[in-house]
């Protein structure tokens, strides 16, 4: 009898949820609260709405739980942990480290999400470049006070004492960048995922060093030795993601263009600065106007433009293209263009063969993928986007995510392969470039056009209100992106 008693309570323990534990609490509330910070690598607002790979991450949570999200902001991360602690939120997606030392608290982290590596970063031309963190003194290091940076620090310093920094507190990430950029201070130590988004718009920005040792990157929660219920279903959530090649998917959105700075120079990157100013204003009000009848973003149109000819309405290439959108004869006549190097012809021209083309591209894929495969078939057509697509399918992935085409448009190419496409040999590799640069002009027309945060500076880049505040008469109030 005994026995069975000691059966029937383990059973009860492994198996029955108690009724108010935090994920059945949570659901009975209707809303999921979740601690965050504003950056471009987790949480930000802009003129399409919220965004960020941990908005988008925790936003799939809600949803999957059947509840509305409310979002907490805080750059503190002192602070992040205080409100995990008091039970006044119950996630905090801040783009947080995992730490063993903290999972042994009263913290713990879910499973991981992301992997970057610290970096050490100096202004090109201004500081000596770091070689080695030993010849580094007298507080040259600025961190952030009471986060991974710093706590990272102390755990440097264990290897080598002489290593000193300072700890800035009422700062972020983003902040001591931007006083690396100003050369008010020598050195900043920030995650890699941080670096690649910041340096798009700081050319100058390098990384002098980075660390070897991977981190990764995960959600913070409370530990309840009671209550894993909020716990056990974000794992769950989490490998659903894996499973399914949705996580994969918000990477690429958030992740799939930087690189583009690896293959861009310091001087490319500043003429694009220069012709923002110089030759944007002569084409702005053409952008708005045909983008809102095609109800597009004109930023986005104006950063098709600027890939194709640097917006320059007399540009021809070595194969007969023309224009401020490079058309060729035949769309021309497509689209009913009489002169290609007329810039307001062009821009309408190329508008209205890109949305033509958008509107062929299978609906059932999401956005923005749809986007980014409208703009690849734009650059290399239909036709060769659909083998790519195939070859995708024959590799049994999926032939409607970015993610995954952009990995086999470049066989395209391939001697060995394209013979046997139905639509023959392409350049495959041209249509990833494309699609990725032009992501990377709209991403920073659009911070500049906003006046986020990170250019507020008056130095900044010469393209504050001075230089970009034309007031907007036309955005689309349907943005495509």
């Amino acid at each position: 009898m005994k026995f069975l008693t000691i059966l029937l309570l383990g059973f009860t323990i492994n198996f029955c949820t108690p009724k108010d534990n935090l994920l059945e609490h949570i659901k009975a509330r209707g809303e999921l609260r979740v601690v965050t910070r504003q950056a471009l690598t987790t949480y930000y607002e802009n003129s399409r709405g919220k965004a960020g790979l941990e908005y988008d991450l925790v936003k799939r949570f809600a949803d999957a739980l059947g509840v509305k999200l409310h979002i907490e902001v805080t750059n503190d991360f002192k602070q992040i942990v205080q409100l995990l602690n008091q039970h006044q939120v119950d996630i905090a997606a801040a783009g947080l480290i995992i730490n063993e030392a903290e999972n042994l608290t009263s913290l713990r982290f879910g499973p991981s999400y992301q992997r970057v590596k610290f970096q050490l970063i100096y202004r090109e031309g201004a500081t000596p470049p770091p070689l080695d963190l030993e010849e580094i003194g007298n507080n040259k290091i600025q961190v952030v006070a009471n986060s991974p940076h710093a706590r990272f620090m102390r755990q440097l310093q264990k290897d080598t004492p002489q290593l000193s920094w300072q700890e800035v507190i009422n700062s972020s990430t983003s902040d001591l960048l931007t006083r690396v950029w100003q050369q008010e201070i020598p050195y900043t130590l920030v995650t890699s995922n941080e670096m690649e988004q910041m340096q798009r718009f700081y050319p100058e920005l390098e990384a002098g060093l980075e660390l070897p040792e991977i981190q990764e990157l995960a959600w913070m929660f409370t530990r309840s030795p009671q209550d894993d219920s909020l716990y056990l279903a974000a794992i769950q959530f989490f490998q659903n993601l894996r499973q399914t090649g949705e996580l994969a998917q918000l990477l690429e959105r958030y992740y799939g263009h930087v690189d583009v700075v690896d293959n861009f120079d310091y001087v490319n990157t500043r003429v694009f600065y220069r012709h923002i100013r110089e030759r944007l204003p002569s084409y702005r009000l053409y952008f708005e106007q045909v983008a809102a009848r095609h109800q597009m973003d004109w930023r986005f149109l104006a950063a098709m433009a600027y890939e194709e000819s640097q917006w320059k309405p007399g540009a021809v290439s070595a194969t007969g293209v023309r224009g401020l959108m490079q058309l060729t004869q035949n769309t021309a006549k497509e689209v009913g263009v009489q002169n290609r190097e007329d810039p307001f012809e062009s821009i309408e021209g190329g508008a209205k063969y890109f949305t033509n083309i958008k509107a062929r591209i299978h609906p059932n894929i999401p956005e923005p993928d749809h986007t980014w495969f409208a703009l690849a078939a734009y650059n290399v057509g239909l036709q060769h986007l659909g083998d790519a697509m195939l070859i995708t399918t024959q590799q049994k992935d999926n032939p409607h995510r970015w993610v995954d085409v952009k990995r086999y448009l470049p066989l395209l190419s391939s001697p060995t392969l394209c013979g046997r496409l139905r639509w023959g040999c392409a350049r495959g590799e041209e249509p990833v470039n494309f699609v990725k640069r032009v992501r990377h002009y709209y991403d920073m027309l659009a911070l500049i056009d906003e006046e986020q945060p990170v250019f507020n500076s008056t130095n900044s880049l010469s393209l504050t209100s001075r230089d970009f505040s034309k007031k907007r008469a036309s955005k689309s109030s349907s943005p495509m992106l």
